[in-house]
């Protein structure tokens, strides 16, 4: 493969709570799954820490091994956990956690891992693009989102509403009938969404957190095919660049109501 990627924090200036990473072989990205000021995470070494640990962990994996993707996603959990569990509150509802896409080449195939809503597109030759996104947290978000989404982003009020929204999600990570992400539990990664193709059937992939996939699912402003297509023609910092118009554009999230106005965003674009 050959990979380009580009990765931005919502913010100048503030931590880039998104991971990528690639070699010839393989992509791996998280999106850590940030908590705003007055939550309490009960971990001393943050959010982007964990993706950025985690991350590593997993690319070193997946590209000296070739075990199954479930079971070393499984492993990377449990080494990045016993770095910490003495110094943090492991059994803390909010302990810092992160989506997961994987990406393989290996001989004749690639091999795919999504868990949680980090988006993995599959530009097929011969059919429209494959896209893989785990759906459950969203499901799950939709029933306790309305408040949030009725209050103007920026304002006292929408902070206190997603905080609100935060800890309802808590009650639903990481158990049956809720949905799965990285974070203690080695568990989850049996949870991920995971599969094969040929590799002569994909000319290209696109890796997205999911502050760069909303210019298609959230903000609608082009399809997958013309994601992939700016992908390919002018590269990820020009997909992450409409997105970044399209947040300024709605600053207090009138016509696309959302938890963040401006996200971290990550797009890596994969030649196969």
């Amino acid at each position: 493969m050959r990979v380009t990627f580009a990765s931005e924090p919502a913010h100048p200036g503030r931590a880039n709570e998104d991971f990528i990473a690639a070699t010839p072989q393989a992509v791996v990205l998280l999106d850590g799954a940030g908590t705003p000021a007055g939550v309490d995470s009960g971990c001393s070494h943050g959010v982007a820490w964990y993706s950025h640990t985690l991350g590593s962990t997993l690319l070193a994996s997946v590209t000296q091994s070739a075990g199954a993707l479930p079971e070393l996603l499984a492993e990377g959990i449990k080494t990045v956990a016993s770095l910490h569990d003495s110094t943090c509150d492991l059994a803390h509802p909010g302990s810092p956690s992160a989506t997961v896409v994987v990406l393989r080449q290996t001989a004749g195939e690639l091999e795919w891992l999504v868990l949680a809503d980090s988006v993995l597109v599959l530009d097929a030759r011969e059919t429209e693009p494959l896209v893989v996104c785990d759906e459950r947290e969203g499901q799950i978000g939709a029933r306790y989102r309305a408040a949030m989404n009725a209050l103007p982003g920026g304002t006292p009020e929408h902070t206190q509403a997603l905080r609100e929204y935060i800890q309802a999600m808590r009650e639903h990570r990481n158990r049956d009938g809720g949905f799965w992400v990285a974070s203690i539990d080695p568990l989850a990664a049996e949870q991920a969404l995971t599969g094969t193709v040929p590799a002569d059937r994909v000319a290209a992939a696109a890796v997205l957190s999911d502050g760069a996939s909303r210019l298609v699912d959230r903000f609608e402003l082009a399809t997958w095919r013309q994601a992939l297509d700016v992908l390919a023609q002018d590269g990820p910092e020009e997909l992450i660049s409409r997105v970044r118009a399209a947040e300024r554009s709605d600053p207090v999230g009138s016509r696309w109501p959302r938890g963040k106005i401006f996200d971290d965003a990550t797009a890596a674009f994969c030649r196969i």
